[in-house]
């Protein structure tokens, strides 16, 4: 596979610029190809040695980490399965519930389950942010790689840095080891988040919260929820019941408090962005150490909304560049701000 050629072709047509460190990425990319999947002499030529089944892209926000593995992953001609991080661990966990009965090597059937339908997975913001997690991913991972299952990460933090300054990190220190040995580990590097270029002005996010902004908000609920009846959603999540109570027809309106200051997560939001095709946030708060839960909750919020490319509208405290964090995710928070400037930006309808 010609993967180079591939590429500017690719970039010719979105009228996409060309960084030198994109071609270097998408040479070390045909090299995994090939020391994977090439069927030809060139796997010959090369020892099993060189061949590593993990390729981990690590990069800031907004340098189009995504964007490149997306291309690479669409060329493969391959049994592939593509899923954000949080996808995968909730697909885990069900899979742990639904055998519940029989959790002996429970690992050991779920890896099997995907080797039976897939050569190569791809996750897609890799992190980790809580301790279940954090305990599982070595034996998980270990097992996936004996299998000899290939993986695709794209994350913003180095293998080293994963779950850093997390709870009994120290139980977590193996899978690091597993994942720089199995890895072919690359960063890519651009100066300019292309998230918040000009092209991507974010029309749709309004500040203070005063009644201005309160007027606008409400001014293009009304446009574009005319001749629309409203109608409460409910959502019904493992036996948990979840009421969208401003719902018009896949337009939902929200109070920031109905989304972060309740005990949601993950699988929360993802039964929201089913239903969703455009959302709109209120209130939005600034954040420090006393509302880091809820600004947790608001990043793997964002994060799932981006995956499903749901536009938002979002009335905040602050400008949103100048939103603050909580120091414990001031990294994290980065590329929430970043993918909010495309999500409320003009073209993103």
């Amino acid at each position: 596979m010609n993967l180079n050629k591939l590429f500017l072709k690719y970039c010719k047509k979105n009228s996409l610029e060309v960084n030198p460190n994109q071609i270097d990425l998408i040479e070390s990319l045909n090299l995994f190809y090939n020391l994977n999947f090439n069927k030809s002499l060139f796997k010959k030529i090369f020892s099993k040695k060189n061949s590593k089944p993990g390729f981990y892209l690590q990069g800031d926000v907004g340098v189009g980490k995504t964007m490149i593995l997306d291309f690479f992953y669409e060329n493969l001609k391959i049994k592939k399965q593509r899923l954000h991080f949080n996808e995968f661990m909730i697909s885990f966990h069900d899979f742990v519930f639904e055998n519940k009965k029989d959790k002996k090597k429970i690992i050991d059937q779920f890896v099997n389950k995907i080797k039976k339908r897939y050569e190569l997975i791809y996750l897609d913001e890799f992190q980790v942010t809580n301790i279940v997690d954090a305990m599982i991913l070595g034996n998980l991972f270990k097992k996936i790689f004996d299998e000899n299952i290939k993986v695709l990460f794209s994350s913003n933090v180095k293998i080293i840095d994963l779950y850093k300054d997390g709870l009994q990190r120290d139980q977590f220190v193996p899978f690091i080891k597993i994942m720089k040995t199995k890895c072919n580990q690359q960063k890519l590097s651009i100066e300019e988040d292309y998230r918040k270029s000009q092209r991507n002005k974010n029309d749709r996010f309004l500040y203070p919260l005063n009644e201005t902004t309160n007027f606008k908000v409400n001014k293009y609920f009304r446009k574009i929820t005319k001749n629309i009846s409203i109608k409460e959603k409910i959502l019904t999540i493992k036996g948990r019941k979840f009421y969208i109570k401003k719902y018009y027809d896949g337009i939902s309106r929200f109070h920031f408090k109905d989304l972060c200051a309740k005990n949601l997560g993950a699988e929360d939001y993802i039964k929201i962005a089913e239903v969703c095709s455009f959302i709109i946030i209120e209130n939005t708060p600034n954040f420090d150490h006393n509302n880091s839960n809820q600004q947790q909750r608001f990043v793997t919020l964002i994060d799932i909304l981006y995956e499903k490319k749901i536009p938002l509208m979002i009335s905040s405290e602050s400008q949103l560049n100048l939103i603050s964090s909580s120091k414990s995710l001031e990294n994290v928070f980065k590329r929430t701000i970043s993918r909010l400037y495309e999500l409320t930006s003009i073209k993103y309808n």
